[in-house]
């Protein structure tokens, strides 16, 4: 098969890997992307959808504000709808030690320029009548919302596509190696691509091209279980979470409650699959009713999930290789890629094209993981 030559390839089809190709294929630069399956296929196109601004990793309210400008801006960038919703995302604690850490998380956002409200049991029962008598206080963020991650990602890679991307989907990357001051990449079929600049979007996979030169992440594979209900009628606007992650939900126009909830299910990327267990399905069920005892005879109708990398911070890795000019790495997102992606995207084109990004992205450099691994709490209860 002949060789064939881009500016930037990438590997990984997923959100991360769209929004990257779209940004530099706006700016001129030749672009590849190769996929070993379909689009959006993996956790990309089959997460919950939140554009969760309240509650993150602090040193990561830079990059999320700047997606959020993104999302915003979706349908007039991308030139399709996404479902996008501002609604607003409503955090809800149970007890003592969850509003301290519930106030926490406020007084981060907020230093970051996020407006939060505060609300007690009467406030949360005036605004929202559906709610149980369970929570004792609650933090609202109105300019959270949601997308529809089924749309986005294959509407991102259209987009990239007419900007004159190259889009290459069941196309599996064989081996990778440096060549001259590029890369050249041997593909299952048997073609090559040469390429100056290689982005390592490749999720739950992606460990194996960071080993090809000389680098490594303590990658664990999971899937989010996710669920959706029969319609109901039409009243629960924002999206809502329980701090302590047993439930996330928002309901759709259409009148489904579409939920999700920790610990994660187990994936298994080899085999391709992310089964989950009735268990997880009746354990969602039961939080929900406890968030919104009108819910409690909902029927679900479907469950899913997808294959996602984490890592034991719950910090991604982001940012060029310590190792290898011309390589860099976006993946370990944790569940919470979908918010971010756009943000990343950009960033990762400003460092191919300009050498810099004005984004801050140092806590999300590979090289921490030189060290011994932190874990964090929040690893520990999504993954009990």
């Amino acid at each position: 098969m002949s060789d064939r030559t881009s500016d930037v390839a990438i590997i990984g089809g997923g959100l991360i890997g769209a929004w990257t190709a779209f940004f530099l294929a706006r700016r001129g630069q030749r672009v590849t992307l190769l996929e070993k399956g379909v689009v959006g296929a993996q956790s990309s196109g089959v997460n919950f959808g939140n554009l969760r601004l309240q509650g993150r990793f602090p040193g990561q309210y830079p990059l999320s504000l700047r997606s959020q400008a993104l999302w915003e801006d979706f349908d007039a960038l991308i030139g399709e709808d996404c479902e996008f919703e501002q609604a607003g995302h409503l955090y809800l604690a149970y007890d003592a030690e969850e509003h301290a850490k519930l106030e926490g998380y406020a007084e981060v956002s907020e230093s970051y320029g996020l407006r939060i409200e505060r609300l007690g049991p009467a406030d949360l029962k005036r605004r929202w009548p559906w709610l149980g008598e369970c929570a004792v206080a609650a933090t609202f963020s109105a300019r959270d919302a949601t997308a529809n991650p089924r749309l986005a990602t294959p509407a991102i890679m259209r987009a990239a596509a007419r900007q004159g991307a190259i889009v290459r989907e069941n196309t599996c990357v064989r081996g990778v190696e440096r060549r001259g001051d590029g890369f050249v990449l041997s593909l299952a079929d048997g073609a090559t691509l040469s390429c100056g600049a290689l982005v390592n979007s490749a999720g739950a996979w992606a460990l194996e091209i960071a080993e090809r030169f000389g680098e490594s992440a303590p990658v664990f594979p999971a899937g989010p279980p996710q669920f959706v209900t029969e319609p109901f009628p039409y009243m629960i606007e924002p999206s809502v979470q329980a701090i302590d992650g047993s439930v996330i939900f928002r309901q759709i126009p259409r009148g489904n409650i579409i939920l999700a909830g920790y610990p994660r299910t187990a994936a298994d990327p080899v085999a391709n699959r992310a089964p989950v267990p009735p268990a997880k399905t009746l354990a969602a069920m039961r939080a929900l009713a406890r968030v919104a005892p009108m819910l409690a005879h909902c029927h679900v109708i479907r469950v899913w999930s997808g294959i996602e990398a984490y890592l034991p911070d719950m910090i991604p890795v982001i940012g060029p290789s310590e190792t290898t000019p011309g390589l860099f790495h976006a993946f370990g997102f944790c569940g919470h890629g979908f918010q971010i992606g756009p943000g990343v995207g950009l960033c990762l084109s400003e460092m191919i094209i300009d050498g810099a990004t004005p984004t801050p992205l140092d806590p999300f450099s590979i090289g921490r993981f030189r060290q011994s691994a932190t874990v964090s709490e929040k690893f520990r209860k999504e993954f009990d």
